[in-house]
């Protein structure tokens, strides 16, 4: 980790009690991908995404029972609009799940990070610097090598292009919590956002023409063990990130689709090499991204002004 103003070592090789906390989280989501591939073989999409955030927003609706009754209308907007942000990018990537690998959906989903930017610049007018121009192209270089056909050439199948909008919508996820933070309270807007998120997959499940599915043990565990594992990553980030830095904890959720790819490979799945190194080049661009630029591009500038 890069060090602001002192003389202490520029990367720390041991982790805090928070730091842990974020790597088992880490480690959590990169194990769901495969998780919601596997339950996809007996639910749709949007019966799924219902199910798992149901769960968590009924979980988080008993933990913060006692402050719910002070919702306002400020935190039920932020809530709606985030819980749409919600619904479009996890529903796009569980449709994404069923015609490509969970290794390589994990990839390609962890551009949200480089993708932030790049939403600051044409929303708020906030263009990226030095790091950010240069993690954007490290992911799209990524991105190239990961979605072609066998990894050899550019090629974005329709499961590629649906869990790149996803990340698109995880991104914009970002900068309303961002946008909001500090002036709701966490606990009534996360119980808002993930109901907000149930209730559009059930009920986009008429319209589009999705049965209901017969229940099984895979199902209920499935939907109901990520719903409980929601809940409790969305706590454990509250609190842990009160003590880690943003750019630290980038780095250890950088590790997400690394994990992802670790559990896909144990379950049989097999990325080409060149996919391979698609895919370390975007978790280089999610690094670089949230890092600072060196010390003499900042005093260039600041010479330059």
């Amino acid at each position: 980790m890069v060090a602001a103003t002192s003389p202490a070592p520029r990367f720390r090789f041991f982790f805090s009690k928070s730091e842990a906390v974020l790597i088992v989280i880490t480690m959590i989501w990169g194990a769901t991908f495969l998780t919601v591939q596997n339950a996809l073989a007996v639910s749709g999409p949007l019966f799924f995404v219902g199910l798992r955030f149901g769960t968590a927003a009924l979980l988080m609706g008993l933990f913060a029972a006692p402050v719910l009754r002070g919702l306002t209308w400020h935190e039920a907007r932020a809530g709606i609009l985030i819980g749409i942000c919600i619904f479009l990018g996890y529903t796009l990537q569980t449709y994404g799940l069923q015609t490509i690998p969970s290794s390589k959906s994990a990839f390609i989903t962890a551009l949200y990070v480089p993708i932030v930017p790049l939403l600051q610049w044409f929303v708020l007018r906030r263009p990226p610097g030095l790091m950010s121009w240069l993690g954007i192209a490290l992911a799209f270089g990524g991105l190239v090598l990961l979605a072609g056909p066998e990894g050899t050439s550019i090629g974005l199948g329709i499961g590629e292009v649906l869990t790149l909008i996803s990340a698109i919508a995880i991104a914009a996820e970002i900068i309303l919590i961002g946008g909001y933070a500090g002036r709701v309270d966490v606990r009534r807007v996360t119980v808002v956002q993930l109901a907000t998120a149930s209730l559009l997959a059930f009920g986009g499940m008429a319209p589009i023409g999705e049965p209901v599915p017969a229940m099984s043990s895979l199902l209920v565990a499935s939907a109901v063990g990520l719903g409980i594992a929601s809940a409790g990553i969305q706590l454990a980030m509250n609190w842990a990130q009160k003590t880690v830095s943003p750019t630290r904890a980038t780095v250890i959720y950088a590790g997400e689709p690394v994990w992802a790819g670790i559990v896909g490979r144990l379950a049989g799945e097999r990325l080409p090499a060149a996919a391979l190194i698609g895919a370390a080049l975007i978790v280089a661009g999610v690094i670089v991204s949230e890092l600072k630029p060196p010390r003499w591009a900042r005093e260039r500038r600041s010479a330059e002004a």
